[in-house]
């Protein structure tokens, strides 16, 4: 088998809201269908945005409704970072700390959501 394309797809009930959110994000551009968007960056289609008119966020990390998935997206300025996915429309569910794993290293990480509630964190090393 080969596998010519990997694509993360994700659903969101708003999907100009969800595409604009990760291609603003990821530095991309959105081409957008009725009922699906692609998120493109540098031409490479990166991201799936299905229509889920019934989509129910999850509650992350304790609630009822568990995540799915979650991206994380290591950068080279957190603090800068966090303020341009707080442009776009993340919500910040927690702020950078150092992973439990690793309390004395470098490693930092902050866990956000996505317009549609997709949990997604931002680190630097």
């Amino acid at each position: 088998m080969k596998i010519e394309r990997q694509i993360i797809v994700i659903d969101a009930a708003d999907i100009a809201a969800e595409s604009g959110f990760w291609a603003g994000l990821l530095g991309g551009t959105v081409v957008a269908d009725d009922d699906w968007h692609s998120v493109l960056v540098d031409g490479e289609w990166r991201l799936g945005i299905q229509l889920a008119p019934n989509h129910v966020p999850p509650e992350w990390p304790d609630g009822t409704q568990q995540q799915q998935l979650h991206l994380d997206l290591h950068v080279d300025d957190l603090q800068a970072a966090h303020e341009e996915a707080m442009a776009l429309g993340a919500r910040l569910l927690k702020p950078a700390s150092k992973p439990a794993d690793n309390p004395d290293g470098d490693e930092m990480f902050a866990v956000y959501a996505s317009p549609a509630g997709h949990p997604f964190c931002l680190g630097q090393h």
